[in-house]
């Protein structure tokens, strides 16, 4: 097993109280396995990748367990954490295109970020030039300033630098979102390529974009304002989702070949609720047509076929009565 994550509560600190953004968060990436994280913006998805490789204040660790490789993170320990970030667990981050130094070229900024790291750049430069013709980069970037890249390639370039030390597990957040439908695909090809390659050892692919998902990922985790409440393969989450939320929320992707002029999108109703007063119970209930007096309770995440498991009291009675 290459990561587990066992009942993760982190908040934020804020002058109106505490924002539980991660509220009971279980999970396992195994090894060789893309995992994708999915689900409305403010559900907790960035959340729970920077705390696995960065966790700052105002965030705090209010409890749970991280592993990686059967080793215990020190997730709350930012100094403790050096030795794991990079070669442990590395993170393409959110916003990737503007985390390059406008004012060093890119070979400068790889040689410091080395240096720090105690790695020789000299040493280091062949698998470099490598890497970078792997992304289909030549090896004059490394003279370059960000300025003077697209921001495909200065995307390609983080992608680079965040893979150079083969981390065991990387978090690539978001890292399609500013990006053309093109360069999408083609970002989306190179991390599954990182795998194959095992450059990376395993992968977690934060998006809202339940499509990116289906065409790189092993299997997917929706989460709904800080919890989880689906997780399976990649086949079954976009095809045969149970929980009222991943079906709606699936429901609102495009199709191809459908006019909307005539067919409108579907959309979910409502919006996400506060998370410094959650609701009680099943966090959709406000949202769901299907709500009723039991889900006042929240539902614990359920094994309810090969791999899939849901978090719905409506689904767990479906199940029930079949048996």
């Amino acid at each position: 097993m290459s990561l587990r994550v066992e009942d993760l509560r982190v908040y934020y600190q804020t002058l109106e109280g505490e924002v539980k953004a991660l509220d009971g968060v279980s999970f396992a990436i195994a090894d060789g396995e893309i995992m994708g994280l999915a689900g409305e913006s403010g559900c907790g998805k960035s959340t729970l990748a920077q705390s696995i490789v960065r966790l700052v204040p105002p965030m705090k660790l209010v409890g749970g367990v991280v592993e990686l490789d059967g080793e215990k993170l020190p997730i709350d320990d930012f100094e403790a954490m050096n030795r794991h970030r990079m070669v442990g667990v590395s993170i393409v981050p959110q916003y990737a295109m503007s985390a390059l130094n406008p004012t060093r070229k890119i070979g400068k900024l790889i040689k410091e970020l080395l240096g720090a790291r105690g790695i020789s750049y000299r040493a280091k430069l062949p698998e470099l030039e490598n890497r970078l013709q792997l992304v289909g980069l030549p090896r004059e970037v490394l003279d370059m300033y960000p300025i003077e890249l697209s921001g495909g390639m200065k995307q390609r370039v983080v992608m680079v630098i965040s893979t150079l030390l083969d981390p065991s597990l990387l978090i690539a957040d978001e890292i399609t979102s500013a990006l053309d439908v093109s360069t999408q695909r083609a970002v989306a090809e190179m991390l599954v390529d990182f795998r194959d390659r095992e450059i990376v050892k395993s992968m977690m692919v934060v998006t809202h974009d339940v499509s990116i998902l289906y065409q790189i990922a092993d299997s997917i985790l929706i989460m709904y304002a800080g919890q989880p409440v689906e997780s399976g393969p990649a086949e079954v989450i976009t095809h045969a989702p149970r929980h009222p939320y991943t079906q709606l929320l699936v429901g609102s992707l495009p199709q191809v070949g459908v006019r909307y002029d005539e067919q409108p999108l579907s959309g979910i109703a409502g919006n996400p609720p506060g998370l410094i007063d959650p609701p009680s119970g099943c966090r959709f209930r406000p949202r769901c047509p299907f709500a009723s007096e039991r889900c006042e309770s929240r539902p614990p995440l359920v094994e309810i076929g090969d791999g899939h498991s849901v978090a719905c009291w409506k689904v767990m009675e479906e199940e029930d009565a079949r048996v």
